[in-house]
């Protein structure tokens, strides 16, 4: 089969090689904060798979608004007030599917090309 052009541009995937490199330097004894496969090391609890199902039975089958549900924002500004005392509000709150499309999305708003980020290092 002829393949096109553009495959031969293809790379192995960033994200496989920054996990591969993170558990690297985890065996070396390095403190590392992965950001590579999102990949959980446990089994999804019975009890998720049951609300998942449930779920599902009862017709929540489709997208979910982009930001987040209402119900989830409301249980995420709840839990900042009860922990942090911060007060939000939903507009304030956006839901995203994993750390990385967060991240990026972010950056991709705020930054622009030669901009400096800085992280500080806040676990552990």
């Amino acid at each position: 089969m002829k393949l096109a052009k553009r495959v031969s541009t293809l790379t192995p995937s960033t994200t496989l090689a920054i996990t591969a490199k993170a558990k690297e330097l985890k065996e070396q004894g390095h403190d590392v904060i992965g950001l590579g496969a999102g990949e959980p090391d446990f089994n999804t609890p019975q009890y998720i798979i049951d609300a998942a199902v449930k779920s599902m039975e009862e017709g929540h089958t489709k997208y979910t608004p982009s930001a987040g549900l209402p119900k989830l924002k409301e249980a995420i500004i709840g839990k900042f007030k009860s922990d942090q005392q911060i007060t939000y509000s939903p507009a304030e709150i956006l839901v995203g599917s994993g750390a990385k499309h967060v991240l990026y999305t972010l950056f991709q708003a705020i930054l622009d090309d030669g901009d400096e980020v800085l992280f500080q290092h806040l676990i552990g």
